[in-house]
């Protein structure tokens, strides 16, 4: 049995908007066909909040100036490794690229650049729920989306089906 898999997950939020991540570019992809924030893997020796950070800049170009913990999703599953994944969100943000950074000063608007893994794209949080997303992450953009500070939650996959437990009830 595999290890329990660490990651992150970043919402990063502008005029109403979260950037999101089309999986549709990495080879066996689980999330291949999917929308979701923006993350991925916890390396040795670094933090969650140290992911967090290097994952948002290394897939959107964005430099973090501060996000907001919310908690641990942990995902339970009969197919994959189990992950706990630490969900983020941030409206707090610059641009790494000077052009960018200085239009976006300018217009507020910031069009991400190419990413390995996907296509990116600020998807209005109304238009969210329209998109193909995991059953799971449905739960906790619900919340997200109500503005709740504190989110916790097991989500346990039986197939494509799920069953949610939140933790802060």
């Amino acid at each position: 049995m595999e290890k329990l898999i660490r990651s992150t997950l970043c919402y990063i939020e502008n005029n109403g908007c979260y950037l999101m991540l089309f999986r549709d570019r990495k080879k066996d992809d689980i999330n291949e066909g999917k929308w979701i924030g923006i993350g991925g893997k916890i390396e040795d020796g670094e933090t969650p909040e140290e992911c967090n950070t290097r994952e948002v800049l290394e897939e959107t170009g964005l430099i973090l100036r501060s996000s907001h913990f919310h908690g641990i999703i942990q995902f339970r599953s009969d197919e994959y490794t189990d992950e706990d994944m630490y969900l983020y969100s941030s409206d707090d943000f610059e641009p790494a690229d000077e052009n960018a950074a200085l239009e976006f000063s300018l217009s507020g608007m910031y069009i991400p650049p190419e990413c390995e893994e996907g296509r990116l794209e600020w998807i209005r949080k109304t238009e969210i729920y329209r998109l193909p997303l995991w059953e799971g992450d449905k739960a906790f953009l619900k919340q997200l989306t109500e503005g709740r500070d504190k989110i916790s939650m097991t989500i346990s996959y039986i197939g494509d089906s799920c069953i949610v437990t939140d933790m802060e009830e």
